[in-house]
């Protein structure tokens, strides 16, 4: 007779491990945009729109580079003109003209070559943004700083516990054919957390009835501009847009979800408060 086998052993539950791995070049890389936004912020004026400008520049670039018309400088020079005479015009209330500029440098853009005419004129636009929310935000008569202080919040509070968040908590992924990272305990702890942070350095004339719900909406915002950058680098086949930035990759791939809240937060307030009093229709209510 043969003996029968004894029971089987079950194997362990495999643990679910938590990738920190680029947490530290995330990190401080993070301090240094963090001080570098914060003190322009604060000063406002050129320095402000110089370091904008150039963070546009520098999304316009890899947006070229990305869809393949990266190496064609008649492009390159025509849309970074465009997007520089839009971000001088916008903080002293020409929205009107900086958006015009931008159509029309794009539409400039996107005929002076062949291969992917309609990306390359729009990354003139999407680039161009940045600076003009950001001008027309800043640049209102009050609570300018304010406005983008609390912008800052929003996105930074959102973009840092989405990242914690879904790491921690893991569970059911947000897009995984588009973004395999995120998940939606992340997307809903950072938006959460967003709309709180912002809510933690408007001041009291803002109440939180409006701030907090107003906060989420730009935390959504936020993410999804970060999922339509993840969408454009599969489409064009690209893990990162660069490698300017240690530990997140190029400009794009830092700003995209801010780019995004920018634009959602100077339209919320142009359509509250009128063209100079963006801030005042974003914060005061």
């Amino acid at each position: 007779m043969t003996a029968e086998p004894g029971p089987t052993a079950m194997p362990a539950p495999r643990r679910r491990s938590i990738d920190f791995s680029d947490l530290l070049p995330r990190a401080l890389s993070a301090i240094v945009l963090v001080a570098v936004a914060i003190g322009t912020a604060v000063t406002g004026g050129v320095a402000f729109s110089v370091l904008w400008w150039l963070a546009a520049l520098a999304i316009h670039w890899e947006w070229q580079r990305l869809i393949g018309s990266g190496r064609d400088p008649g492009r390159l020079v025509l849309g970074a003109l465009a997007i520089a005479l839009a971000g001088i015009a916008a903080p002293y209330g020409f929205g009107g003209w900086s958006l015009l500029l931008l159509a029309v440098g794009g539409v400039a853009v996107a005929l002076m070559g062949p291969g992917h005419r309609v990306a390359s004129g729009f990354g003139v636009l999407y680039a161009g943004l940045l600076p003009l929310s950001l001008g027309l935000l800043r640049g209102s008569d009050s609570r300018g700083l304010e406005a983008v202080l609390w912008l800052f919040a929003v996105v930074w509070g959102t973009d840092i516990m989405a990242y914690f968040g879904g790491r921690l908590v893991g569970g059911p992924k947000l897009w995984r054919r588009v973004s395999p990272s995120k998940t939606w305990s992340g997307f809903l702890i950072g938006i959460t957390s967003g709309a709180l942070a912002g809510l933690a350095v408007a001041s009291p004339w803002g109440t939180a009835w409006a701030l907090l719900p107003l906060g989420a909406c730009a935390g959504v915002v936020a993410q999804a501009g970060d999922l339509f950058e993840s969408v454009m680098k599969r489409r064009f086949g690209a893990k990162d847009t660069g490698g300017l930035i240690p530990g997140h990759g190029g400009v794009m791939d830092r700003l995209d979800g801010f780019l995004a809240a920018c634009a959602f937060a100077a339209c919320f307030g142009l359509l509250r408060s009128g063209l100079g009093q963006s801030a005042v229709g974003l914060m005061q209510w």
